[in-house]
């Protein structure tokens, strides 16, 4: 058989019966609260729960060993859209979003940890409400796939095709034999990472429901608030330089902070590409300081900083939260977000986006070609960390980088068909497909999506999921010689 069907919905069924355990977590909060939600969400956990019951038990006796490749690419993509669909019923059952449209697209955002919503008065929500909405964001962030890839010697089942799948970067560093004892650690260090956030918001002036829920979207990069000011609500400059350290800290190789809590620091100061990453970033926080000054946007060096560095870093992180509207700024700094949400941080961080370390070796491959043109004879390979990069990484990265900014052309075009503006249509697509939250135009850090047309959220879905996935584990399936023997 060309697929094993079985493998894929014993899969998708195991990750729906772990999913009914997060939306108990939510529908814990509504009963504390006292909230309205406790009904949609108890009746949403049935439903998932249902459905993952029926469908592991259909693929039960699946042979996990023919599963592959194609396996691995099915089961990662049918998660995010099934989860979105599954996930969204708590809104939509509620009430609380009106059409499927708007709820899928909420969703889809909070699994792929992108942000950009189309609620227009976040805090009438209820608190449930609100908690399993960052809860989509922190199981996205490291990715709900890696979970289930830890408890694979529980469940059974196919460990490495998931893997594989789910973090398609550059390179992956086994520091474990096992890949399901990798999965542990980087979920160990995510889940301390976000109770020590919990801990320093709440000695703030954050309350501890607010801390817990921004704790959740700031380490996942999502973004989402449970205020409609985001973290400007607040206006605290503690707050912000907090929340500004870890959404660097989000932004960089999971791996190396895992190296770092074993006492391996100079693991990551010499690795090259979070050397490149730290330098990018300080550049980008600098220009825009001094571009605030000059402007007056800022009263002052330290409120210029402070606007700054949490702007650059909530971007380039794709964490997308707001203290600011960085909109009236001007098309400089229109140009520098661009740059920024196209970039964006690290491989094998919770971000998405070009990353870095593809942006390091298209950098000097291009430095590489310039050097031939006057001795072409003479062979230069591409180097990171003093290692030689095979010709065939420089390769993917190069049809990485074709593919990643072809889409954003295409999507800009197709959004621009379907009613929005120019601005508005190359924000929302680098934004999407980055997983960034925030975009250009009317579509900016104050704004939301609630007016974009239907059939451009359905789109923006798409591109959402494509971009959490990499692109190319998405795309693939598209192509016809993938269903081939």
């Amino acid at each position: 058989m060309l697929v094993n069907i079985r493998f894929i919905i014993k899969m998708l069924g195991m990750m729906c019966i772990l999913e009914t355990l997060f939306m108990l977590m939510a529908a814990v909060v509504a009963f504390l609260y006292k909230g309205e939600d406790l009904v949609p969400l108890l009746i949403s956990c049935g439903i998932i729960f249902g459905t993952g019951a029926t469908l592991y038990a259909i693929g039960f006796r699946a042979n996990e060993y023919t599963a592959g490749r194609r396996e691995g690419m099915l089961t990662v993509t049918f998660t995010w859209i099934i989860f979105s669909l599954l996930g969204m019923l708590p809104f939509y059952l509620g009430g609380y979003i009106d059409n499927i449209t708007d709820a899928f697209f909420e969703t889809m955002s909070g699994f792929t940890t992108t942000g950009s919503t189309i609620l227009t008065d976040i805090e009438s929500l209820p608190k449930g409400i609100l908690f399993w909405r960052s809860l989509t964001q922190w199981q996205g962030g490291i990715g709900m796939i890696v979970f289930t890839v830890a408890l694979m010697p529980i469940l059974g089942g196919g460990a490495t095709q998931l893997f594989n799948a789910e973090t398609p970067g550059i390179t992956h560093e086994r520091f474990r034999p096992r890949v399901t004892q990798v999965a542990k650690r980087l979920w160990g260090v995510y889940l301390f990472l976000t109770i020590l956030l919990v801990g320093l918001l709440w000695a703030g002036p954050m309350s501890l429901y607010d801390s817990v829920n921004h704790a959740m979207t700031a380490i996942s990069t999502g973004g989402y608030s449970t205020k409609n000011a985001s973290i400007a609500y607040w206006n605290s400059a503690y707050i912000e330089y907090v929340i500004t350290i870890f959404m660097f800290i989000g932004a960089t190789n999971i791996t190396l902070i895992y190296f770092c809590f074993n006492g391996n620091i100079k693991k990551l100061f010499h690795d090259e590409e979070f050397r490149w990453f730290f330098w990018f970033v300080a550049l980008m926080i600098a220009v825009t300081t001094g571009w605030l000054m000059y402007q007056g946007f800022a009263s002052g060096f330290s409120s210029a900083f402070r606007q700054a560095s949490f702007q650059v870093v909530t971007l380039v992180s794709t964490c997308g939260f707001a203290t600011e509207n960085y909109i009236p700024w001007g098309p400089f700094f229109w140009t520098i977000a661009l740059v920024l949400m196209f970039i964006c941080g690290c491989a094998g961080s919770t971000c998405g986006g070009l990353k870095m370390g593809r942006f390091v070796i298209l950098s000097k491959n291009l430095f590489n070609e310039f050097k031939k043109q006057t001795h072409p004879h003479a062979i230069i390979p591409v180097r990171m960390d003093s290692h030689i990069v095979s010709g065939d990484i420089v390769h993917r990265v190069l049809a990485f980088a074709f593919a990643y900014g072809l889409l954003i052309v295409v999507s800009s075009i197709v959004l621009t068909i379907d009613g929005l503006g120019f601005d508005e249509a190359i924000g929302a697509a680098v934004s999407a497909i980055s997983n960034v939250g925030p975009g250009l135009g009317k579509l900016g850090p104050i704004d939301n999506f609630s007016e974009v047309p239907a059939v451009s959220k359905w789109f923006l879905s798409f591109l959402m999921m494509t971009g959490r996935l990499e692109i190319f584990t998405v795309l693939t399936i598209l192509v016809p010689g993938f269903w081939k023997q």
